[in-house]
C-alpha cells in the first residue's frame, strides 16, 4: 500500500510511517508540506499549557523540526514542558524531527556562556541513535547562526550517518543560514559550486536538500532556487527539496509571508520550512496559517488545523 499524502493523511495514518513512508508521503503531496521550527530553549511557548509544536500544527504545519535540544539532558530543554519527544509526538499525532548541528571541523568548547549547550545538539552517532531510541520522525542537518559551520562539515557528517543508520533516519541536510563564514548554498557569491556540493551531499545519502528561501535571504532569486531544486530532483530521483524561511523574516507580518511562499511554491520544493525567529521560541502562529493557506490552500489548511483526533 502507497503511503497517503501528507498533507492529507490524518493522525492514525502518520502514526504507521515509517521514515521511507514519509518520504514518499510528503513526495505524494506535491510541493505543499510546511514544517515549522520550535526553539525549545527559548522557554515553555507562546501559549501556557501547550507547547510551540502543538500550536503550529493547531495552524496548519505538518511538520515540525525541534532546534537547540539537549539530547544529554533531556530536563534542559524548557520547549518540550517535560514531555519526550515520544510523549509530544502522542499529543500532536504528526511528525516531529530534530535539528543536529554539524560545527567546523576542530571546533572546541571554550567554556564561553551561551544561550543553549551546543554540545547537547551536535550530531554525534550517539546523539543520532538517540533521535532513533527518542522516536524522532527525521533529522536536519546543520549549523546554527555562529556556529561557524560549512557545506564541507555537513557532507561529511551527512556521509557518516547515513552509512552507519542508512534508512533508519530520514535525513534532510544542505546549509540555509549562517551566512557569515561562509556563504549559503545557492548564493551565487559562494566559494564552491551548488551543484557539485549537492551531489556530494545526494552521495553521501541526504533524503531532502535543504535551501534558502527566495525573499528571505539577500541574494537569493526565485530562479536560483529553482534550478537547483530542479537539479535535485533529477541527479536523483526521489530525492526531495526544502526551502526554508528564515533569516528572521519569520518574524514578519503575514502579507510579507504569502509574498514569500510564493516565490517558494515556484521553487518547485517539496517541503516550505518557516524558522523560529518570533517571539517565544516560534515564528508567530498567523505566519505560520498563512504559509500554509498560501502553498496549499483553505481545505487542506484547515484539515491539518482540525484532523488531530482522526
Amino acid at each position: 500500500m502507497k503511503a497517503p499524502r501528507l498533507i492529507s493523511a490524518a493522525g492514525d495514518e502518520i502514526g504507521t510511517m515509517s521514515t521511507m513512508d514519509l518520504k514518499e508521503s510528503i513526495r505524494r503531496s506535491e510541493g505543499r508540506v510546511v514544517m515549522g521550527q520550535h526553539l525549545l530553549f527559548a522557554g515553555p511557548g507562546l501559549v501556557r499549557g501547550v507547547t510551540n509544536s502543538e500550536l503550529m500544527f493547531a495552524f496548519g504545519a505538518d511538520m515540525v523540526m525541534l532546534n537547540t535540544i539537549d539530547l544529554d539532558d533531556m530536563a534542559n530543554n524548557p520547549g518540550l514542558q517535560g514531555l519526550s519527544i515520544e510523549e509530544l509526538k502522542k499529543k500532536c499525532r504528526r511528525p516531529i524531527g530534530v535539528y543536529l548541528g554539524c560545527p567546523k571541523a576542530g571546533l572546541k568548547d571554550d567554556g564561553k556562556k551561551e544561550l543553549y549547550r551546543l554540545n547537547g545538539m551536535i550530531a554525534t552517532d550517539e546523539h543520532v541513535q538517540k533521535c532513533i531510541d527518542l522516536k524522532a520522525d527525521f533529522i536536519v542537518l546543520g549549523g546554527n547562526p555562529g556556529s561557524g559551520t560549512s557545506i564541507r562539515d555537513i557532507v561529511a557528517v551527512t556521509k557518516r550517518i547515513k552509512k552507519k543508520f542508512g534508512d533508519q533516519v530520514f535525513l534532510f541536510a544542505g546549509k540555509w543560514e549562517d551566512g557569515i563564514h561562509e556563504k549559503v548554498l545557492g548564493d551565487p557569491l559562494a566559494g564552491y559550486d551548488a551543484k557539485e556540493m549537492i551531489k556530494e551531499l545526494i552521495d553521501a545519502g541526504a533524503d531532502c536538500i535543504d535551501l534558502p528561501a527566495p525573499g528571505s535571504r539577500h541574494g537569493i532569486s526565485t530562479e536560483r532556487i529553482r534550478e537547483l531544486v530542479e537539479f535535485v530532483h533529477s541527479c536523483k530521483p526521489g530525492t526531495l527539496a526544502m526551502t526554508f524561511l528564515n533569516s528572521s523574516v519569520e518574524g514578519a507580518d503575514p502579507d510579507t509571508i504569502r509574498l514569500i511562499a510564493l516565490k517558494m511554491k515556484e521553487t518547485g520544493a517539496d517541503v516550505h520550512a518557516i524558522g523560529d525567529g518570533g517571539f517565544g521560541g516560534c515564528s508567530s502562529p498567523e505566519n505560520v496559517h498563512q504559509l500554509s493557506v498560501s502553498l496549499k490552500g483553505k481545505p487542506y489548511t484547515y484539515f491539518r488545523m482540525a484532523s488531530v483526533n482522526r
